[in-house]
């Protein structure tokens, strides 16, 4: 795999090629994913839960992110690394300077932050200094404890033309990505054509620039709930190459999401 990097995936964008992403945790498989055409390598604090069992992303810190940025970068030289910001590492501009240090460090191309207006600044502030930055809107999981639960986002008029104009102003204020999570096809199909940065999806629908899912997800190996928007690619394959060359394809080809997998 050639080099990944932010204008490898808006020339992906603005050529109608889908983007995949997956979240690794470590060299092996963030190696693995790479020598099996994942471009972004997501190193998500959905850690929290399938590594350190907790029921929420809350307790992740920026020293775990760390390191696991390390080791996915360790096994995955050529993909598009990407280190999610924990919560509460990122609530003022001074704070966040701090944060992403040890990240950007460890290895990681971009870092990735929950929320709308609030950022604004922030996004600014990192991408003038040269920090690229990934927003994420939709349903927030660092947000749970104040949407009451894991809940599709952006169902009625106002909130999704809301999360819409958030989309915008995140690429306004120099995001070079966008992640939308559990909200509407419609809403996505929005958003994806509004932006000129390339929109990636999870629960989203077919229709945004690229797909992520947790690996654990993707290999049906999550202890508990499995999300309606993933799919196990292993039971499908019945290898964990196949499944990965599977999920790619299939994102690819516009074959994954299904309708059964969307919102």
């Amino acid at each position: 795999m050639a080099k990944i990097t932010t204008a490898t995936l808006l020339k992906m964008k603005q050529q109608g090629e889908k983007i995949t992403m997956l979240t690794a945790y470590d060299a092996s498989f963030g190696k693995l994913f790479a020598d099996n055409g994942v471009e972004t390598i997501l190193v998500g604090d959905s850690l929290g839960m399938v590594l350190q069992g907790h029921p929420d992303t809350l307790p992740v810190t920026i020293e775990q992110i760390a390191y696991h940025t390390r080791c996915v970068r360790a096994g995955a030289s050529q993909a598009f690394v990407i280190a999610d910001m924990p919560f509460m590492s990122y609530a003022t501009i001074e704070q966040t300077f701090q944060s992403v240090i040890p990240l950007m460090q460890a290895g990681a191309n971009m870092v990735k932050m929950e929320g709308g207006e609030f950022l604004l600044p922030t996004i600014k502030a990192l991408t003038e200094r040269g920090v690229p930055v990934c927003g994420h809107l939709g349903l927030t999981p660092q947000s749970v404890n104040v949407f009451g639960g894991f809940k599709v986002q952006g169902r009625d008029a106002d909130a999704a033309d809301h999360i819409l104009q958030q989309a915008l102003a995140i690429q306004e204020a120099g995001a070079q990505l966008l992640v939308v999570e559990c909200i509407p096809t419609h809403l996505a199909e929005r958003i994806t054509k509004a932006l000129h940065i390339p929109v990636i999806g999870i629960g989203a629908g077919a229709v945004t620039d690229g797909q992520v899912l947790v690996m654990h997800d993707l290999l049906g190996i999550s202890s508990g709930y499995i999300p309606k928007f993933s799919k196990n690619f292993l039971q499908e394959t019945g290898d964990i190459k196949k499944a990965i060359a599977k999920f790619v394809a299939d994102v690819k080809q516009g074959h994954f999401p299904a309708a059964e997998h969307s919102f």
